[in-house]
């Protein structure tokens, strides 16, 4: 694998120039969160959806529209309530008088990025309705399949504080989501930088000095380029031992699936890609196993009543695998 070092194969470098201006674009708003900025582009890259947990004011549903402002795309927000129901989300069919028959009206998840603010708040029918959408990227309502545009990525954020008025989503669909992404408070010296920023300028003026990056057809050619990213076989295998740890250690409830073993791969390559490189090494592939795998499994309510986290056990499981070089 030295030789990965020094031969480059794949042309990279439109892709890096891309991520530097988006990297640069955000930054004109938000201060630090640049792990969070980094996923949400891998997310992008790789066609998967992304959930942000975190507090109020921690920036999530900001970073979400500055990322589809940076797009040259639609961008939609769905606020979840209680009493959302499937066809405020999806759509529903309306009776139209003048030509005697019923015609689809689309709903707000017709979009290429869309923010689906506190997800946690829909009840199950409401989150169930979403399966179809988020995997086969399609909506079937009355026997006629509707398709998404491209692209298609959800954002979706939850609270974990508030407990009143929130539902657990269902497994199925936290394995829909390629990562899930939490977010810590800034750092005393960001806050710092947050408020010197805003302080004579209002957060709608910065939002509009953000500028277009990239287009859909852009987005396709990277994607292209994340595809002949290198990866040895020997990585490969590495990625299948630390998801097969998942399904039978003692302190985990549920393991990951092949889902997981699917975006570890993808989000490796990805990262690979966004760092300069045309092969995948170790370090992406530990690196993205966390945020890919935190919210596939179950920690035993035993562990969780030691205070034991997700991140914690799967960091637990790399260390016992063998690292190839």
């Amino acid at each position: 694998m030295e030789e990965n070092l020094y031969e480059q194969r794949t042309d990279i470098s439109t892709l890096n120039d891309a991520v530097i201006n988006i990297r640069n674009e955000i930054s004109k708003v938000i201060v630090g969160q640049n792990k969070m900025i980094d996923l949400l582009m891998i997310g992008l890259l790789c066609d998967g959806h992304v959930l942000i947990e975190g507090v109020p004011g921690v920036a999530k549903t900001l970073t979400a529209r500055l990322l589809a402002k940076i797009i040259n795309t639609d961008f939609s927000r769905i606020q979840f309530t209680p009493d959302l129901m499937p066809g405020d989300v999806l759509g529903t069919s309306v009776f139209n008088p003048k030509e005697a028959e019923f015609e689809f009206k689309r709903g707000p998840i017709f979009s290429n990025i869309i923010l689906i603010d506190e997800i946690n708040r829909a009840p199950a029918k409401t989150q169930s309705a979403l399966f179809e959408v988020m995997e086969e990227r399609q909506v079937t309502i009355d026997g006629m399949t509707h398709y998404m545009d491209f692209p298609f990525l959800i954002i979706a954020t939850q609270n974990p504080i508030e407990q009143e008025g929130t539902y657990r989503l269902p497994e199925a669909q936290l394995d829909r989501f390629l990562f899930k992404i939490i977010i810590d408070y800034p750092t005393l010296e960001e806050e710092i930088n947050i408020l010197l920023n805003q302080q004579s300028v209002g957060q709608n003026t910065l939002l509009n000095n953000v500028h277009k990056i990239i287009s859909p057809a852009q987005i396709t050619a990277y994607r292209n380029i994340i595809n002949d990213v290198i990866i040895d076989q020997k990585l490969v295998e590495f990625i299948a031992r630390i998801v097969n740890g998942t399904r039978n250690n003692p302190s985990l409830y549920l393991g990951a699936s092949p889902r997981a073993s699917l975006a570890i791969l993808r989000a490796s390559k990805a990262n690979a890609a966004i760092m300069g490189r045309d092969f995948v090494n170790p370090e992406d592939i530990i690196e993205m196993a966390i945020p890919v795998m935190r919210h596939r499994i179950i920690v035993t309510p035993e562990k969780e009543m030691e205070g034991v986290s997700a991140d914690e056990l799967i960091t637990d499981i790399i260390s016992k695998i063998e690292i190839p070089r």
